[in-house]
């Protein structure tokens, strides 16, 4: 893989066909750093991104804005690998939402990566650490934790997760696919991603435009 720079965009799929992410994403050897911004039809999310060495998460920037109030998480893992957040508010959230910030950080232990809802971005870096879409991946599944951020909360929750390789990268169309499931609940997606681990396509989720 080489260095690149890349500025990408998706929709929502047909269920949620108002929603709108893009992002640049520079990736650089065994890191990466992007920036990113989401449209939804009641809020609107930027977040800024950086990893450290093997795509493991080192910093995490994310805002949320409504009518009427906004939340800001500064998300950050550690060197020692412990997970902590700072977290301000103004004006006055939906009723309901959650507390922002991470609630129990010992549930945290062992996450490499953080996963920010609807963010197609935050699937790459475990796609390219576990170098899925060639041969130096494993060969079954992979159980990994993640601090999964929820929107527009910014709560920070843990999340268990498998990832497998489906279909290695094809020279012809530029594109691998591999299978993400969740180990807590009844979900499991086929993400068709290109030679940076970017994905093209998120069944239900995001589509590449």
């Amino acid at each position: 893989m080489t260095a690149s720079t890349r500025h990408v965009a998706w929709t929502g799929w047909d269920d949620d066909p108002d929603r709108l992410e893009a992002a640049t994403v520079a990736v650089r050897d065994d890191r990466l750093a992007a920036l990113g911004t989401s449209r939804a039809t009641s809020y609107a999310t930027a977040w800024a991104l950086r990893t450290g060495p093997g795509w493991v998460t080192e910093h995490l920037d994310v805002s949320v804005r409504g009518l009427g109030w906004s939340r800001h998480l500064d998300l950050v893992r550690t060197p020692d690998g412990a997970w902590r957040a700072d977290v301000r508010e103004s004006g006055t959230p939906p009723s309901g939402l959650a507390a922002p910030g991470i609630a129990d950080p010992a549930s945290l232990d062992g996450a490499l990566d953080c996963d920010v809802a609807l963010c197609p971005v935050t699937n790459t870096m475990p796609i390219l650490r576990l170098g899925l879409l060639d041969d130096r991946g494993p060969s079954g599944e992979t159980h990994l934790v993640m601090a999964w951020v929820d929107l527009p909360s910014l709560a920070v929750l843990r999340s268990d997760q498998v990832y497998a390789a489906r279909e290695p990268l094809d020279p012809a169309t530029g594109q691998g696919v591999v299978t993400c499931t969740s180990a807590t609940r009844d979900f499991t997606a086929d993400l068709a991603v290109d030679a940076d681990g970017l994905v093209v396509d998120y069944p239900h989720l995001a589509r590449r435009l």
